[in-house]
C-alpha cells in the first residue's frame, strides 16, 4: 500500500494520531494509509504557516502567478495518475475524474490570471494635502476544509485563489478521500513553494477540521461542505473571515411548453454525474401537470438505456459507486420512505449486487413524489429523479422559494421571458435556464443565496480571491515638489 504522510512546513512527517486505512469504494480493497493528524499537528501547521506568510506576502502577485501556472502545468502532466487514484478513492467513473484534475489545473490558471490583474484604487481626500490609496491585501493564514465529491477541485477553488493572493493555507481534506488529496499535495509540493506556506493535514472533522476552524492564528476560513457541520464550522470559526458553500436541494423545474427531449437530457446530467453526490444535483424535479407523466416515462426509458452502472475504470460505464455507507443509507431511507409514502418507484431503488462493494446504487426514479417526503426536503445525494408534479409555474417558484436551500435552481421553457421571469424571481444564488443543475462556469460566482442555508460568500475565480483578501486604506500627506 502507498503510504502518505502529513505536509507541515516544507516536510513530510507523521502524524500524532494512528495512521488511517483507504478504502475503494469501487473494489472494496485497502490501497493507501494516510497519516492522521490531530489539534497539536494542526497548530503546527498554523504556527508554520503565519511564519511564513509574510514572506510569501512580499513577493511579486506576479511571482505567485508563476508558481500557479507550474502547479497546473505539473497537474497536466499528472493527469493520469491524479485521475486513476481519484477514481479509486472516490469511486466517480475515470473519464469523470479525468474532467476533474482538468478543471483543477484550470483553477491554478485562473487564479494566476486574477493574481496579475488584483488591484486597488486612489480615491480623493477631503482634504487637498492629503493623498489615499486602498489596496487589497491577504487575510494572514486560510484554513480550507474540503469535501469528499469532488475532492480536488472544492479544495482549490479555495486554496488556489488564497495561495494567489498571498496567503498561506492550511488544508484539512474530507477523511474518505484524503489519500487522493495527499497525492495532489505531493505534486504541490514538489512545485517549490516556500516551507509553511502550503500545509496538508487530514483528518477527523471533529478533530483536524473544528482545531483549524477554532485556531486563533487562522484569520480566514473557507468551507464546502453539509448544511450541518457548515455550521460547525461557523460557529467555531466565529469572528473570522468566511466562506461557507453548503448544501443544496436544487429544483429542476420543467414547464409545460418545455421541449421535453432537452430536459430528459439535462435531467440525466443533474441527478447522475458523480452518483447524483453534488450540492448542484437536480434533487427535486417540479414538472407540470401536463407533461409530468411524459416526462416521467422518457426519463425512466432514458436512464434504462443510457446510465450504465459499473466498473468505475471501465470505459463503458457512465456511473460508479456512492462514496461511502452513511452515504448509501440515506439513499435508501429516502426512497424508502418515498415508497411507503405512495411514490411509485418507475426504475432501480435498490443496491446492486454482483459488485465488490454495497456502494453500487441502481439509477432511480420515482414517479409521485409530495412535497412533505424525505426526498423532497432532504439533501440525498444520491443517484435518483424524484418528480413531483406541479400545477403552475406560480406553484413551481412556491415551491422553490418554500424551501430553506437556496444554491441552484434550473427550469425549462420555450418562453425566455418567462423563463427568466421564474430566474429572478428564484431564491437561489444561481439558476440555469434550459440547462441542467449542474451546468456551472467556475469563473463565475457560485454560492448559496442569503438568507437560505446554503452558505455564504462565492466561489469562482476573482470572487472567492476578494473573499481571502481585504482592502487596505493608507493616507499620507500630498508630495511636495522640492529644490
Amino acid at each position: 500500500m502507498d503510504e502518505h504522510l502529513l505536509f507541515i512546513g516544507g516536510e513530510w512527517r507523521p502524524g500524532r494520531s494512528p495512521a488511517a486505512t483507504a478504502t475503494s469504494p469501487a473494489t472494496g480493497q485497502d490501497f493507501a494509509s494516510v497519516a492522521t493528524a490531530d489539534a497539536a499537528d494542526v497548530d503546527d501547521a498554523v504556527r508554520a504557516a503565519a511564519a511564513a506568510q509574510p514572506g510569501w506576502a512580499a513577493q511579486s502577485p506576479f511571482d505567485r502567478a508563476a508558481w500557479c501556472e507550474r502547479i497546473a502545468a505539473a497537474v497536466a502532466d499528472h493527469r493520469d495518475d491524479l485521475a486513476r487514484v481519484l477514481t479509486l478513492d472516490q469511486g466517480k467513473p475515470l473519464a469523470e475524474a479525468q474532467d476533474e484534475v482538468d478543471e483543477l489545473a484550470e483553477y491554478f490558471r485562473m487564479a494566476a490570471a486574477d493574481a496579475r490583474r488584483m488591484d486597488g484604487a486612489f480615491p480623493p481626500s477631503v482634504s487637498a494635502g492629503r493623498r489615499v490609496i486602498t489596496a487589497r491585501v491577504p487575510l494572514g493564514v486560510v484554513g480550507v476544509i474540503s469535501p469528499w465529491n469532488w475532492p480536488y477541485t472544492m479544495g482549490a477553488e479555495l486554496f488556489a485563489p488564497a495561495l494567489a493572493a498571498g496567503n498561506a493555507v492550511v488544508w484539512v481534506p474530507a477523511p474518505t478521500t484524503s489519500a487522493c488529496c495527499a497525492v495532489l499535495t505531493e505534486i504541490i509540493g514538489a512545485a517549490g513553494v516556500p516551507a509553511g506556506v502550503f500545509s496538508f493535514v487530514p483528518g477527523p472533522g471533529p478533530v483536524a477540521g473544528a482545531a483549524l476552524a477554532g485556531h486563533p492564528g487562522v484569520a480566514g476560513i473557507g468551507f464546502i461542505g453539509s448544511v450541518p457541520t457548515g455550521g460547525l464550522v461557523a460557529g467555531r470559526a466565529a469572528g473570522k473571515t468566511q466562506l461557507l458553500e453548503l448544501g443544496g436541494n436544487g429544483p429542476m423545474v420543467i414547464l409545460d411548453d418545455a421541449d421535453l427531449d432537452l430536459a430528459t437530457e439535462a435531467a440525466l446530467e443533474a441527478a447522475y454525474l458523480c452518483a447524483g453526490q453534488s450540492c448542484t444535483a437536480g434533487e427535486r424535479f417540479l414538472v407540470h401537470a401536463a407533461v409530468r407523466a411524459e416526462f416521467a416515462e422518457r426519463v425512466t426509458a432514458a436512464t434504462q438505456q443510457q446510465i450504465r452502472l459499473g466498473d468505475p475504470f471501465d470505459p463503458q460505464t457512465t456511473m460508479g459507486p456512492l462514496n461511502s455507507e452513511a452515504t448509501a443509507a440515506k439513499f435508501d431511507r429516502h426512497v424508502a420512505d418515498a415508497v411507503s409514502r405512495g411514490a411509485k418507484l418507475r426504475c432501480g431503488g435498490r443496491r446492486a449486487a454482483g459488485f465488490p462493494t454495497s456502494l453500487y446504487a441502481e439509477p432511480t426514479v420515482l414517479d409521485g413524489v409530495t412535497a412533505d417526503m424525505a426526498i423532497a426536503t432532504e439533501e440525498t445525494f444520491g443517484p435518483v429523479v424524484p418528480v413531483i408534479e406541479v400545477a403552475s409555474a406560480e406553484e413551481a417558484l412556491a415551491a422553490t422559494n418554500g424551501s430553506p436551500f437556496g444554491l441552484t435552481a434550473a427550469v425549462f421553457t420555450a418562453d425566455l421571458e418567462r423563463g427568466l421571469a421564474f430566474a429572478e424571481q428564484a431564491r437561489a444564488g444561481w439558476v440555469n435556464v434550459n440547462a441542467s443543475t449542474n451546468l456551472w462556469e467556475s469563473h463565475l460566482p457560485f454560492g448559496g443565496r442569503s438568507g437560505s442555508v446554503s452558505g455564504r460568500g462565492r466561489v469562482g475565480g476573482r470572487f472567492a480571491m476578494e473573499t481571502f483578501t481585504e482592502p487596505k486604506t493608507i493616507l499620507y500627506p500630498a508630495p511636495q515638489l522640492r529644490g
